[in-house]
């Protein structure tokens, strides 16, 4: 069956990094576009960044472009976030999410077909 499991969140200081990773199974991953979401308490759940199938384009959120980073190894079944100089306002749970979408982009969590259970990242 479909598998998105998420590892890496934790705390850390404002200025600091995190690097999230996914592992995905149970699907031709290599055919989906991937994405990071994230929802913090009381906030719509958001796309954050999203990759083509093959790993070439990328898309990033405004309030992240320049400090996240997508990628994807599809051969180690794995799609990461790198997170640098986090904010207070980066606290929120963050998922992984898949979607068969002919065109990857920013879109809504309505788009994405499967997700993961979500890790925590809290920025003080």
């Amino acid at each position: 069956h479909v598998q998105l499991v998420e590892s890496g969140g934790g705390s850390v200081q404002s200025g600091g990094s995190l690097r999230l990773s996914c592992v995905m199974s149970g699907f031709t991953h290599s055919e989906y576009c991937m994405a990071w979401f994230r929802q913090a308490p009381g906030k719509e759940r958001e796309e954050v960044a999203a990759i083509e199938n093959r790993g070439g384009t990328t898309y990033y959120h405004a309030s992240v472009k320049g400090r996240f980073t997508i990628s994807r190894d599809n051969a180690q079944n794995m799609v990461y976030l790198q997170m640098n100089d986090l904010k207070p306002e980066d606290t929120a749970m963050y998922y992984c999410a898949a979607s068969s979408v002919s065109a990857c982009g920013l879109y809504n969590a309505r788009t994405y077909n499967y997700w993961g259970q979500g890790t925590q990242v809290t920025v003080s």
